[in-house]
């Protein structure tokens, strides 16, 4: 429950820790339990952390920063760009799946479940993790972007090189938490309809990541997701706490 510490189920645990018993982040989870109670918000209480989930610190070898999540029933699952099985495709990952055709050949399917992604080392993580229905970036500022800031600075100062994909501008200027001595960055801009046009398209992000990925000695990711997906039901009902 929102009342409790919140607990991630592997090693992204001991590096997040410290920022849970920050007053901060105190602040926010009594926010969190205000609006929860209050409001519809999304993803539900216990998706929160899902991107952290699916993909442990030590195992992260690319990162795609989104902002805030899907604010529509049936989206937000706790990762950026990703949606739910059975909901509609939304716009910007429409054109992510026309850049990944463009780019590698591969055919778009017809949902938006990115697991397959996640599991292979694509951290999926947007700067804030909650939002109201129907009201975009509702929680930003609330204390999320502290936290999400931690966890990119922690990825860059780690041992074993990240590759970080930005799009737009709130995510590019995330970069001064990134030391690009060490890791690799690409910047485009956003893949929604109102920017893909101005320099997403053509960015070619999923060759030159897996370029880099070989460069780093690391496996290339395979981004042909499934075409038929389901929800595991064990990973569907982790119990996470804000």
């Amino acid at each position: 429950m929102l009342g409790m510490k919140p607990f991630i189920h592997n090693d992204w645990w001991p590096v997040l820790e410290p920022e849970f018993e920050q007053t901060y982040y105190q602040q926010l989870r009594e926010f969190l339990v205000e609006e929860y109670q209050s409001h519809e918000i999304y993803p539900d209480m216990y998706h929160i952390f899902t991107a952290f989930d699916w993909t442990p610190f030590s195992q992260v070898k690319v990162v795609i920063l989104g902002q805030d999540p899907y604010h529509n029933p049936g989206q937000a699952h706790g990762c950026s760009f990703s949606v739910l099985p059975g909901t509609k495709i939304p716009p910007s990952l429409v054109n992510i799946y026309k850049e990944l055709n463009s780019d590698l050949g591969i055919k778009p399917v017809d949902h938006g479940y990115l697991e397959k992604w996640a599991k292979q080392g694509v951290l999926l993580l947007n700067s804030v993790l909650t939002v109201r229905y129907g009201e975009a970036f509702s929680h930003k500022g609330r204390g999320w972007e502290r936290l999400t800031d931690a966890a990119i600075a922690k990825l860059s100062e780690r041992p074993e090189p990240v590759v970080f994909i930005l799009w737009g501008n709130a995510a590019r200027s995330k970069i001064k938490l990134i030391d690009t001595k060490t890791n690799i960055v690409l910047q485009s801009a956003h893949p929604s309809p109102l920017s893909a046009n101005r320099g997403f398209f053509g960015s070619k992000p999923f060759s030159k990541t897996n370029i880099a990925l070989k460069s780093l000695g690391e496996t290339p990711i395979d981004w042909q997701l499934p075409e038929h997906v389901s929800i595991d039901e064990g990973s569907a009902k982790q119990s996470h706490d804000a």
